[in-house]
């Protein structure tokens, strides 16, 4: 089946397909609202660590694997955990993105405690940097400071859809994006006409590259969430939401058969929605650090968030678009590539993202907090 080009609107890697056309009643109906519910609940809890982790759980992250889990320790501490069942072995065989968005996590944790003017003593990888060991301890305890771009957190949404080409990227405004960064994490940026269109054709052929590649496009499909039950259900992946999908899922029209189809009209569309996207961004920015240990991924997850609360603050839309940093054989050409671009000396380029003005955007999907507890 052959859906409508200008209703088939984004289908952007790891991100959510929003569709127009259908209208009234059942579109008012299709929002997935059970699955928004920790955007509204963050914050009403009487431990004041669980007011931080509805906060931290926020952080964007990748394919919205949602990676994170807590153990609550006495009365003032917390333990951090990565689900190592939450993996995504094709496109981030090393876990490298993964800890980066736990990086996110503890830095929206950070921040949040803040708030209330408590101080978070983190001990990251205490026991080790092994798949099941903990990824950080936390004790909330001492004075802090309230971190401006907090302010940003309920309004920070990834923005997948076309940027204005007509309203440039002021310089000032790059750097107060960079500048955003902590110190042990480099972020460098353009808006140069030059540089950017090297990063427009390489950022789109990569995302070709993994979308053209059976087992690293099976892994993104397999994520899916079809229609407003399936989101609510599972509310993490890649949800596929809106009225259009949503009745062409109900109706058998859409499946992940024909997304992972190369011959089928909804595949084709998919890269014609990435060809739109990507022409359609005025600047990029990105991180690097000196290395690529875990401490170094989790610097740049923190680094990655702040950036994003401070572009969120000005105005404007942040997509990541890492695809050429990742690990498999076939984007080891464009990985090499991009880090001739960008990289210094032997820096790992941890994130790349695109930058601009776009449309308004939603909030995603979130597991509630209460699922990603442990008990001692």
């Amino acid at each position: 089946m052959s859906i409508p080009r200008r209703k088939f609107l984004t289908l952007i890697g790891g991100g959510t397909i929003l569709a127009a056309g259908a209208a009234g009643l059942y579109a008012g109906t299709r929002t997935p609202t059970a699955a928004l519910t920790p955007w509204n609940s963050a914050g009403r809890y009487d431990d004041p660590r669980l007011r931080a982790l509805s906060y931290a759980l926020l952080a964007p992250n990748p394919h919205n694997r949602q990676p994170w889990v807590a153990r609550l320790d006495g009365a003032d501490g917390l333990t951090l955990f990565r689900d190592p069942t939450r993996n995504l072995p094709e496109t981030d065989p090393f876990d490298r993105q993964l800890t980066i968005g736990m990086g996110c996590f503890l830095e929206l944790m950070v921040q949040a405690a803040a708030e209330e003017a408590t101080g978070v003593a983190l001990n990251l990888f205490p026991e080790g940097t092994g798949p099941k060991a903990p990824v950080a301890h936390a004790r909330f305890t001492g004075p802090a400071a309230p971190d401006p771009l907090f302010a940003q957190v309920m309004h920070r949404h990834t923005n997948r859809k076309p940027y204005d080409m007509a309203r440039p990227v002021a310089e000032a405004d790059i750097a107060a994006i960079l500048g955003a960064a902590t110190d042990d994490v480099r972020a460098d940026g353009t808006g140069d006409a030059e540089s950017t269109q090297r990063l427009r054709d390489l950022t789109l052929a990569a995302i070709i590259v993994e979308t053209e590649t059976p087992r690293t496009h099976h892994e993104s499909v397999r994520l899916m969430r079809i229609g407003k039950a399936e989101i609510e259900t599972s509310p993490d992946g890649i949800s596929v939401g809106g009225p259009l999908p949503d009745a062409l899922g109900r109706l058998g029209l859409l499946t992940r058969e024909s997304m992972a189809d190369p011959g089928s009209s909804t595949f084709a569309q998919t890269i014609d929605m990435f060809r739109t996207a990507f022409a359609a961004t005025p600047a990029f920015f990105w991180l690097a650090t000196p290395g690529n240990a875990r401490t170094d991924q989790i610097a740049a997850g923190r680094s990655w968030v702040r950036a994003h609360l401070q572009a969120t603050a000005l105005g404007l839309a942040v997509q990541p678009v890492s695809q050429a940093l990742q690990e498999y054989p076939e984007m080891a050409d464009h990985r090499a590539e991009v880090h001739a671009l960008c990289a210094r000396g032997g820096e790992t380029l941890q994130m790349l993202g695109r930058l601009g003005y776009g449309p308004k955007q939603g909030p995603a999907p979130r597991w509630p907090l209460e699922t990603r507890l442990v008990d001692a």
